[in-house]
């Protein structure tokens, strides 16, 4: 079954926020996601391989999906604690702006259906959730294969150009300012 248009459920999770300038442990909930768009980016593990150089690209992007208007969730089955000691320890970590949060009771690991049971922990996988709570993209990954910032960054845009145009939507390779298509007879049999 597909988890497109799914709407996320309520949850409350810790979350490990390292600024730059300042370090907190805030609680994250449903309420905080609405109202702007999210990425949920789920990976296995702290103190891990793969998922460092995709923490190092997605903070590196950061800045590019706050201008997008959207907010940047890393999810792990780790706790907020272990979160910390790892931005203290890890140079590449040490850029991470975006808050970190802790499912170790696996709540968002089983609402987005990306938590492997028999390890327990998530699987990589990646969501896009519109301002309404709703996913309107995912793509899961092998446990060896790493993610990549800049087309999440352009399926983010693409996601938020279809929703504000409604009538449009975008074709393979698709950036902002590229052209659109309008679905319809007149386009049948001619792409």
């Amino acid at each position: 079954m597909s988890l497109i248009n799914k709407e996320i459920a309520d949850f409350e999770v810790q979350a490990y926020i390292n600024t730059g300038t300042s370090e907190t442990i805030r609680t994250i909930t449903k309420s905080d996601v609405l109202g702007k768009w999210s990425i949920f980016f789920f990976y296995p593990a702290d103190f891990t391989f793969v998922c460092p150089t995709e923490l190092e690209d997605l903070a590196i992007n950061y800045d590019s999906f706050r201008n997008e208007g959207a907010e940047v969730y890393s999810v792990s089955s780790d706790t907020e604690f272990v979160h910390k000691a790892w931005h203290e320890q890890s140079e590449r970590i040490r850029q991470v702006r975006f808050p970190m949060l802790a499912d170790p009771a696996h709540v968002l690991m089983r609402d987005f259906e990306i938590l492997d049971e028999k390890a327990g922990i998530a699987d990589r996988g990646t969501f896009i959730v519109n301002p309404q709570g709703r996913i309107q993209v995912y793509t899961v990954t092998a446990p060896g294969i790493g993610r990549n910032a800049e087309e999440l960054l352009r399926l983010l845009q693409a996601a938020k150009f279809v929703d504000e145009t409604g009538d449009q939507v975008c074709p393979a390779k698709w950036r902002p300012g590229s052209n659109a298509l309008t679905p319809g007879l007149n386009l049948v049999g001619k792409l």
